[in-house]
């Protein structure tokens, strides 16, 4: 009799490792992961963002699922991504809750587990980081696998990649043996900053395309421009994934493969990639898989986190978690939402925090925050209120990539009618914030302070410092300091003690435009 994976799996009760010995290496599935970098949810067509041509994703979430309610616990790449491979909240993962860390050797990544259990293992683009990653004995880990990256293109615009993604992957097909499944990173550098200003509106956009501009900036043409360009390098991203699933159809390996499309966070602007509001950690999320999906082309709007993405990929690969030789793995898998029609809800809240991204402020501190989302609310706890929450100003607000809408926000903050664009994203904040989010998804109304929500904002408090208790993050346990402690890895540490020396700085990811010297007195030629 033919085996079929899931089928035998859930019906016999055979336990996974005994049923991984069983199954033909071809009938386990193919897992094809493939995350943008900087996309916030609804930043695809499929969710009816009609500025946006998105191909790929359509064909995902149209034969697949698509999900409304993902979330990633860390708005910055490598804590993201760090989630995604360990199943494990940031705050769980010791250094690799920062950006720019030394990722701890102690915590294994799925990629690494399944290349142990007979997966082929490899990714192009951009995999875990930016950070160093090395195991117990110093070596270096391939943490999404071996990098395919040496096929070159020449990129449409200044800001693009010259990594041709779907060149790289069909490459890694080619070298693959036919009968073995695989697990594959595509991890595009886009729509990461910097980009070609105006480069959409020379690719045949037009402004009066966008529909709406989130009320925290102005709404203007050169906002709308960067919303464009930020547009087109979604698209570029989109197009290699269309190009790579018709490598996959072409090749008879898209019935058994598991393709997921996200993105790591949110959007490379202000108040959004490297906060936690709705903007910040809200992302986009579709996933296929033809021939273990139970009725394709739904919608799913049950809470999810990346931290459920690895025991899920586990899950479907047949390989416990207690086998695994990962850390407890915090997340829980997902697999009935995929193979049951009906399945009921795994979680009905989900957590979100930070410690210190980018550098900027004194002694390279981190502006903590931990929240939950739960039903139709958002509730976050800021730790540190004297600091300032995007970085200091004389130090050009380093959590906040440069970028004409920076520049704009901040040339706000000249105009009192105007100010209030700039506080939303760089001034300081209170202790206690408050969002309905199904009615304020910009989170611009601050009901912390409103009475009628002292009941809920308690219940969610309360719940919040629970569960993260349950998890031991230090921060519960007055150890918070740790964090601060970590030594941040990139070229600008110690960057606000450097330039108070009078030393420059490496800071390529801001503009000098950003930069406030009257907050200190420090000159604006500090900064390379």
């Amino acid at each position: 009799m033919k085996k079929t994976f899931i089928p035998l799996f859930l019906a016999t009760g055979t336990s996974c490792l005994a049923f991984c010995r069983q199954a033909e290496e071809k009938q386990r599935p193919n897992i094809l992961f493939c995350i943008a970098d900087d996309v916030s949810y609804p930043h695809m067509r499929a969710y009816g963002t009609a500025w946006l041509n998105t191909p790929g994703f359509d064909w995902v979430s149209q034969e697949g699922l698509l999900f409304h309610r993902m979330y990633t616990c860390n708005a910055k790449s490598a804590p993201s991504r760090a989630c995604i491979i360990t199943g494990r909240n940031s705050w769980q993962l010791e250094e690799a809750c920062n950006h720019w860390a030394d990722f701890p050797a102690k915590f294994k990544s799925y990629p690494e587990v399944l290349a142990e259990n007979g997966y082929k293992v490899g990714a192009t683009g951009k995999g875990w980081g930016p950070g160093f990653t090395n195991d117990s004995f110093g070596n270096p880990r391939n943490m999404v696998g071996k990098m395919w990256n040496h096929i070159k293109l020449t990129p449409p615009t200044k800001g693009i990649s010259n990594i041709d993604y779907a060149a790289n992957f069909k490459e890694f097909l080619k070298n693959k043996p036919r009968d073995q499944p695989f697990c594959f990173w595509y991890g595009a550098l886009e729509p990461h900053r910097g980009y070609e200003f105006g480069s959409a509106l020379k690719a045949g956009k037009n402004i009066n395309q966008v529909d709406s501009v989130p009320s925290f900036w102005p709404d203007n043409e050169i906002v709308r421009t960067d919303m464009l360009d930020y547009a087109l390098e979604i698209e570029h991203f989109d197009k290699h994934l269309v190009a790579i699933l018709q490598a996959l159809e072409e090749k008879g390996e898209l019935e058994n493969t598991i393709v997921i499309v996200t993105a790591d966070h949110g959007m490379p602007f202000p108040r959004a990639k490297g906060q936690e509001y709705e903007y910040s950690n809200h992302i986009p999320f579709a996933m296929m898989w033809k021939k273990g999906i139970t009725k394709a082309s739904r919608e799913i709007k049950d809470l999810l986190s990346f931290i459920d993405l690895a025991p899920t990929f586990l899950a479907v690969a047949g390989i416990p978690e207690e086998k695994s030789g990962m850390q407890p793995i915090e997340g829980k898998s997902f697999l009935d939402l995929l193979t049951k029609e009906n399945s009921k809800p795994q979680r009905d809240y989900v957590l979100i925090g930070k410690e210190r991204h980018d550098v900027g402020r004194p002694d390279d501190q981190g502006y903590p925050i931990r929240g939950i989302v739960k039903d139709d609310f958002l509730y976050l706890a800021n730790f540190e209120t004297s600091r300032w929450p995007a970085g200091n100003p004389e130090t050009g607000y380093m959590n906040v990539d440069g970028s004409p809408t920076k520049t704009e926000v901040l040339k706000a903050r000249r105009n009192s009618e105007t100010e209030i664009y700039w506080q939303l994203s760089f001034g300081k904040r209170q202790e206690e914030e408050l969002y309905n989010i199904s009615e304020d998804r910009e989170c611009m109304t601050n009901l912390a302070e409103d009475a009628n929500y002292n009941t809920l904002k308690k219940q969610m408090r309360s719940e919040l410092m629970q569960k993260l208790a349950e998890q031991e993050d230090p921060r519960m346990f007055e150890q918070g300091f740790i964090f601060d402690a970590y030594p941040y890895m990139g070229t600008a540490r110690n960057a606000w003690n450097r330039m108070k020396e009078g030393k420059k700085v490496p800071t390529d990811w801001i503009n000098k435009s950003d930069f406030e010297p009257r907050a200190s007195g420090l000159n604006a030629d500090f900064l390379n």
